[in-house]
């Protein structure tokens, strides 16, 4: 992919990231309320277009934001997969590095 291409990408990705994060700012659940898992839907596609962001920014690839963005996308979604085990598979992300 050329690097025109990623920065419109990564353009129209921060118009995204403004919704969601607008969404998830004003989203009113609280941790022990019904709606808890709606919010967390919001704040993982927030952590997913800081992935998208950091994988297709031009030049290498930070591997320090690249590690901090699997930690968090792996961390909300174990929510959603409990018996997955990714809560402790973010473990081996910071491991050598």
């Amino acid at each position: 992919m050329d690097d025109l291409t990623k920065a419109d990408l990564i353009k129209t990705s921060w118009g995204i990231h403004r919704v969601v994060e607008e969404r998830l700012l004003g989203h009113p659940a609280t941790r022990d309320s019904n709606d808890w898992l709606d919010k967390q839907r919001l704040l993982l596609a927030d952590m997913a277009i800081h992935l998208l962001q950091t994988a297709l920014k031009p030049g290498d690839i930070e591997l320090d934001k690249l590690r901090n963005n699997l930690h968090a996308v792996l961390t909300i979604s174990d929510q959603f997969l409990p018996h997955a085990g990714l809560k402790q598979a973010t473990a081996n992300i910071y491991d050598g590095g």
